[in-house]
Order: structure tokens, then sequence, then C-alpha cells
């Protein structure tokens, strides 16, 4: 079979994209042809597809009123995207296109060359922004679903995509102009979620239910087992609002006896460490960014794997991660989370901000007996290979290729 995907970058930003490369990897050691379109960028894996890629536009950067104009409307329908498509169409003949992030960057222009072509077509909702323009569903820090029934403009009343007017009107725009065309709805065959919490959601949200399929998120089995030796907390992820990590580190500085340690970067990277700082949370420490093999050591020794989220969280690969690996979450009980995570038994649920509800679960964490905890351990290890298994997921999609057309 020859499979296009295509995604908006093509490099290790996030999830999606260690995702994507993985799974291209494992169908081109099944005996598929596989190809990939994106945007160009020095940080981009290499790859002999790059001569379709499309020019990354910086939209967070002004750069005058000339370019910022360009950018806007290629913001809304990219003609150099829909030109790349009709060149890969043209040289990889595919039997599918598989959608991942296309928004923004290569925008619905890449549509309208495999809806005339009749081409098989599925795409995997890493986000919500089938439905929602700021692709969160949360804003001024909590879920939001204001936009839901086609009323975009909340997006520009409440600032979704920041602070300047620009960026909140287009998105407003480019979801009314894309629903009013019903451009995705169209074109794609199954959207593909990875849990039932984002299928359930996008119904919610007036979409066809016919076209979802939940197939989830797959996760790599040859990890080593934990052993929890080192006895701390560890949160691994990016460090911005929706997250919850402030209130992880509010629980965590109720009790001192306790060791967190928190890895990764990002836009609220410093208001964290000054809030560690003013809760005199000495237990606290920050890691920073690291790599797959520093973050496989920190797992294996840690006790459990926080997750805090305050967002409708999806099907996050460090939560499977860290299951995979052997080792229990605490995870908050919103989104796809609790689809992940088998309370009790491969780890915990809690309220979403509550700052005593956590800190409560955290002690009771740190005070398992062994014993309990190689259970849970072995419990989260099984249930990553038998419902996150590659084989399994693979298998999955290709059904989902065969009945979409391919």
């Amino acid at each position: 079979m020859r499979i296009l995907h295509v995604n908006k970058f093509f490099d290790f930003r996030d999830g999606t994209d260690i995702y994507i490369q993985r799974l291209m990897e494992k169908q081109t050691a099944a005996g598929h042809e596989v190809h990939i379109l994106a945007t160009s960028s020095e940080k981009n894996v290499e790859t002999p597809d790059s001569r379709f890629f499309v020019k990354r536009h910086d939209f967070t950067q002004s750069e005058g009123i000339e370019k910022d104009a360009s950018k806007a409307l290629s913001f809304l329908w990219n003609s150099e995207a829909k030109g790349a498509m009709l060149k890969a169409l043209d040289e990889y003949k595919p039997d599918i296109v598989h959608l991942h992030n296309i928004y923004h960057h290569l925008t619905t222009s890449i549509l309208q060359p495999i809806r005339r072509r009749r081409l098989p077509c599925v795409q995997t909702l890493h986000d919500y922004k089938l439905a929602c323009p700021n692709y969160k569903m949360f804003t001024e820090g909590a879920p939001c679903e204001r936009c839901k029934g086609g009323h975009y403009l909340e997006a520009v009343r409440h600032h979704c995509l920041g602070a300047s007017f620009a960026p909140n009107f287009l998105a407003a725009c480019e979801m009314g102009l894309t629903k009013f065309n019903q451009s995705y709805e169209r074109t794609v065959k199954f959207f593909i979620c990875p849990t039932d919490f984002v299928a359930r959601k996008m119904r919610e949200w007036g979409e066809p239910p016919s076209k979802f399929k939940v197939i989830h998120n797959p996760v790599d089995e040859s990890y080593d087992q934990v052993e929890g030796t080192e006895n701390f907390i560890l949160y691994i992820g990016r460090l911005s609002e929706e997250k919850g990590v402030d209130v992880l580190i509010r629980a965590a500085s109720r009790l001192p006896g306790l060791e967190l340690k928190i890895a990764g970067a990002g836009p609220q990277e410093n208001k964290l460490k000054e809030l560690a700082k003013s809760l005199n949370a000495e237990n606290v420490s920050f890691l920073g960014f690291l790599r797959q093999e520093q973050l496989k050591e920190l797992r294996k020794n840690s006790r459990v794997m926080a997750v805090p989220s305050v967002w409708y969280e999806n099907a996050p690969l460090a939560v499977l991660e860290a299951m995979a690996q052997g080792l229990p979450v605490i995870a908050s009980r919103i989104g796809g989370l609790p689809e992940l995570v088998d309370e009790e038994n491969t780890g915990w649920l809690v309220a979403p901000q509550d700052i005593d509800a956590w800190a409560a679960a955290l002690k009771i964490v740190m005070e398992q007996d062994q014993g309990a905890w190689e259970r849970m351990s072995q419990a989260a290890k099984h249930r990553a290979r038998d419902m996150f298994g590659w084989q399994k997921h693979l298998a999955e999609l290709e059904i989902a290729y065969h009945e979409a057309g391919a």
C-alpha cells in the first residue's frame, strides 16, 4: 500500500511528531511505501520527501505590514501547500492519504486536490482543532466550550490564541469558513480518535457520528521495568498553563518529605520556578528539557508519574511511556486520562485543580507499601502491552484504511 502522511511539522516538537515518525518506520517495515508532506525547517528529520515541503511561516513574530498580510492570507489558504500536495499526489500516487495536524501552516487548501481525485483519506485527531479555533478547548485557565454551535467570535472576545487581535480574528474566520464549506467533513472518510472522549466531544459539537473511529495511540514495549528505588514523584511534559504543573507544585509544597522532579520546558518555566521559590518548596527541582534516554532513566528510578492537567488531555505519550515501563500514574480525572489510567490498579485519578485532593493523593502514593506498588507496576506494564501495543494499533489502522477505500 502507498501511504502519504501529511503533518505541518516533521521534527521532534511534540508527541504527535514522534508518533508520526515511528508510525512511518513501522509501516515501512511492514512492506508499505510511505511518504510525508510537511513544512520545511532546519530541525526537520532528513527525508527525500522534503523536496515537496512547504515554507514554514512564523506566525508568532511580526515582520512588517506587507509580510504580515501575506502570512495572514496563507493562514487561511496556503496556495503553495496546495501546489505541493498536487505534486506529491502526482509523484507518489497514494492509495490512502493520512492527515494529522495541518491547520495554520498547510491549511484546508490541501484538501481540495484530495477531494477532486476522490482519494481515500483519514485524519487522526491529535487535538480538538476540528471543532475549536485554538485546538485546546482551553482558555483563561479552564476548559472552554464557548465556541460550540458556531460562535467562533468567542475566540476573539477571550483572546484564545494570544493577546493581540489578529491571530484570534484569523482563527475565528478560518473556523467559520472551514465549517461553512465542510472542508474536512467532505474530504475525510474517517476521523481517528485516540480516546472515546475525543470522539464523544466531537459528536457533541455537531460532527457526523458515523465518521469517528477510536484507535488508541500506541507505545513501544521495549522498556526496562521500573524499580522505584529513589522514591520521588516525576512530571514529564511541557511547562504551560493547561498542564496544571502549578497545582502539583502547590500540593508538593505541603509535603516537605516528598521529592518532586519536573522534566520539561515551556512558556511557564520561570513563573513555576518563582512559585516554588515563594512557597519555599525546596523539595521541588527543575531538570529542564531532557532527551529520551535520560527520561527512561528517570522513570526507572521514580515512584510515580504525575499528570496534573487541567484541560481536556487527549492521550499523552508521557502517560503511555510511563505505563509501558511499569511506572504507575497519578493523573487528573479529565479528558481522555481516565481511559488510560485504571484507577487503583495502574494508578490514581484526582480532581483537576484541587490542591487539597492532590496533596492527599500524593501522600497516599508515597506511603504505599512495596508489595502493592509492585503489583500496580506490573498491571501498568500489562495494560500498556494489551491496550496500547504497536501491533494492535497498526492492525486497526490498516482496517480503517481499507474501510476508507484504500
